[in-house]
């Protein structure tokens, strides 16, 4: 079960949730796959997606890449949620920190998850610390980019999403993400 440490609905009626909580365990209509350009699913929150909603989520990732190629920053992929609580899984590639560019990376791969949200006609959708691990891109800058990224994607566009929900884990990265929240909200 999720423990609910942040909310705050925006001007145009989303609102916009901190939790600490397990991401594999979100109802919600989609989850956040922090993945890579081939959605290979072999660690961090990719695996743990693939363990709890099964290979139905890597036998559709390598239906995806034999159809459209590789994933980029801007145009997450999308499958079923498997198992899941969640209805569907959208992976987004993030940044690997030193390849440059990559508050913009970031800001497109949120973006870009929001957009499939709508095209798919979701209400709620949950992220995790998108690229803070493996990928190692700083916690206190990817908050900045990701809470940025939400706001800027509803306050330029309708949206029929309702929620959005940002998953963390471990305190570290909860401790970064809520003192960035309190300077955004």
């Amino acid at each position: 079960m999720s423990n609910l440490l942040r909310e705050h609905t925006l001007s145009g009626g989303q609102v916009i949730q901190m939790v600490q909580g397990d991401l594999t365990l979100e109802k919600v209509d989609a989850i956040v796959n922090a993945a890579n350009s081939y959605l290979q699913h072999g660690g961090g929150v990719a695996w743990a997606i693939l363990q709890r909603g099964g290979d139905v989520i890597q036998d559709e990732s390598d239906a995806w890449i034999r159809t459209h190629g590789p994933v980029s920053h801007a145009r997450p992929a999308w499958t079923s949620g498997g198992r899941l609580p969640a209805r569907y899984v959208i992976h987004a590639v993030g940044p690997v920190w030193g390849e440059g560019e990559e508050e913009a990376k970031l800001t497109a791969a949120v973006s870009g998850c929001l957009q499939v949200a709508d095209e798919l006609h979701l209400q709620s959708i949950a992220f995790p610390a998108i690229s803070t691990g493996i990928f190692g891109f700083p916690k206190e800058r990817a908050a900045r980019v990701i809470l940025s990224a939400i706001q800027s994607y509803f306050a330029r566009q309708t949206s029929q999403i309702r929620l959005v929900r940002l998953v963390l884990y471990d305190d570290e990265t909860i401790a970064t993400f809520c003192a960035v929240w309190a300077e955004s909200y």
